[in-house]
């Protein structure tokens, strides 16, 4: 449902979306690979904080390398084989991260 929601509002603003790795529906974590006009920008997981908070907040290498990126990703799959992976190429990619990140 998320997942979806994610992909619509990258839509809507006029980006592109699409799901490089489906997860566990119930309880897969969801980690997002943004991208603006092909280049990367941020990686964001949704986190559970010390108040009992989920927020969203940038992980990850913070680089456009290819091999930096799937390794990261492939990382991030070890550790959480019920993980979705996401990519969202988005014009005003800074403006995103910085919308989603502080919606919690």
């Amino acid at each position: 449902l998320e997942v979806s929601a994610l992909l619509r509002r990258t839509e809507a603003l006029g980006g592109f979306g699409t799901v490089l790795r489906k997860g566990d529906e119930q309880r897969g974590t969801i980690l997002i690979i943004v991208a603006e006009r092909g280049s990367h920008r941020a990686f964001l997981e949704r986190t559970l904080r010390p108040d009992g908070a989920y927020r969203w907040g940038a992980v990850g290498p913070a680089t456009d390398e290819s091999q930096k990126i799937a390794n990261f990703v492939a990382m991030r799959r070890r550790a959480d084989p019920d993980q979705w992976v996401i990519e969202l190429d988005i014009p005003a990619a800074e403006r995103f991260i910085a919308e989603t990140s502080s919606e919690g």
